[in-house]
């Protein structure tokens, strides 16, 4: 007769027991997690098939929550390419003060820009190449990073498309495959691009929930605006825990436009007091990180 178990966590210090039969794990039995949820331990294929139906609503709810912790644990630092490569500095989300480098795919500071020339360097202040002097001549530098494979060139190129910028035509069904590319070869920021396609419905065919898996997993490596668009994605849907969760990590981030949100759903009742402090105090303190005596004189000149 079979031993029916029932769906409890397995101890990690034993062998366990198969969550079907009863067979004890042993140097002749190998058992093996349920991948989805890790809660329980098979003997084999069959006795996982058979104890399916039992097991089904327990593993769905636990691979939910293993989902969520995976969300709301990872992301939480911004990504690399976040931080002028000069200063070392973290650049605040959307920042106008800042200027993205098509020569090396490097997004500077303007406070390292303005020291740079101050220095007697007109070039790029991170590779010293000489700045091209026509749309022209940007492109073929794009192009000589995208025949190389070069994810943020991909991504870049991508964006130009989208908008119909350095002389291309405005082509957004062409911006989705490069950035589709530049995603598959690691850019974060493509990752985001796609994201908002599909939200919008540019270029592809509106689809919310290929939305929220791209911004999904540029959130969880630390891209700001995914995540904040997560947080707004839940306030729609009045997931309101789930939104306040995601938007006080983007606020943490430097994002503004997150604080500014918790503040509404303060105002709303659907945020406390303490969170709305708790997401003002490190998006306070992130943006003291962000000054430097450098970019004040940017911001001044």
């Amino acid at each position: 007769m079979n031993l029916r178990m029932s769906c409890v966590p397995v101890a990690d210090d034993g062998e366990g027991i198969c969550a079907n039969c009863g067979k004890i794990g042993s140097g002749n039995v190998k058992l093996k997690s349920c991948t989805a949820c890790r809660l329980v331990k098979y003997c084999g294929v069959d006795c996982q098939r058979a104890h399916r139906k039992q097991h089904k609503k327990a593993c769905k709810r636990r691979a939910a929550e293993l989902k969520d912790e995976e969300l709301y644990s990872q992301g939480l630092v911004r990504q690399e390419g976040d931080f002028c490569p000069i200063c070392t500095l973290p650049i605040p989300p959307m920042d106008k003060h800042s200027v993205f480098q098509a020569c090396c795919m490097k997004k500077i500071c303007k406070g390292c820009s303005v020291a740079a020339k101050k220095r007697g360097f007109h070039d790029c202040p991170f590779c010293r190449t000489r700045f091209p002097d026509s749309d022209a001549n940007v492109l073929a530098m794009v192009h000589a990073r995208v025949g190389k494979k070069d994810s943020e060139a991909i991504n870049y190129l991508g964006e130009k498309y989208f908008y119909g910028q350095l002389g291309l035509q405005k082509d957004m069904q062409k911006a989705v495959e490069l950035w589709k590319e530049a995603a598959e070869l690691g850019s974060i920021d493509a990752l985001y691009n796609l994201g908002v396609a599909y939200d919008r419905g540019n270029g592809v065919q509106e689809d919310k929930a290929k939305a929220v898996e791209f911004y999904r997993k540029a959130a969880m490596q630390g891209h700001v605006l995914s995540r904040n668009n997560l947080g707004c994605f839940e306030w729609e849907n009045r997931n309101y825990d789930r939104a306040v969760r995601h938007l006080l990590i983007s606020a943490k981030m430097g994002y503004e436009n997150s604080i500014k949100a918790i503040k509404e759903m303060f105002m709303a009742g659907v945020a406390t007091k303490e969170q709305y402090a708790e997401a003002l105090k490190g998006y306070q303190d992130t943006v003291e990180e962000t000054k430097s005596h450098d970019r004040d004189e940017a911001k001044r000149l």
